[in-house]
């Protein structure tokens, strides 16, 4: 999925999306379909993509929690959203003929999906752990 289909998906699902510097937070997301992303914050067009993915996650999977949540359920959230930014970044089949044309480093699958490499190496564990 390219950036500009995760901001036709964000449009279609009335999603809002605004951008503003924040002290701490590089982004959020609220349940009344609102995303807040600090893009002095985003390195390049991958994190951007990611960021908005997992955004995104939290908004149509409902995964959110308040500031209160104990840290289980926090981490079952973030979690949720995160799964889902993968398998709509990096699907399983299209990893798969990636692999298979030749990319197998993660640095290159990165860039093959232009994604940051940390989210390749999430992909790589959530995939091996659903087979």
């Amino acid at each position: 999925m390219v950036l500009s289909e995760l901001y036709q998906l964000a449009e279609d699902n009335r999603i809002e999306i605004d951008y503003f510097p924040m002290r701490q937070a590089v982004s959020l997301s609220l349940p009344e379909g609102f995303i807040a992303m600090d893009v002095d914050k985003l390195m390049d067009t991958a994190d951007e993509k990611a960021c908005l993915a997992h955004e995104m996650g939290h908004c149509l999977t409902g995964s959110f929690y308040n500031i209160y949540s104990s840290c289980d359920i926090r981490s079952k959230r973030e979690a949720c959203a995160q799964r889902w930014a993968i398998r709509h970044l990096v699907p399983t089949q299209e990893l798969a003929e990636a692999v298979e044309a030749g990319f197998t480093e993660p640095w290159e699958l990165a860039e093959y999906f232009g994604v940051p490499e940390p989210l390749i190496r999430q992909a790589e564990e959530l995939y091996a752990c659903t087979q």
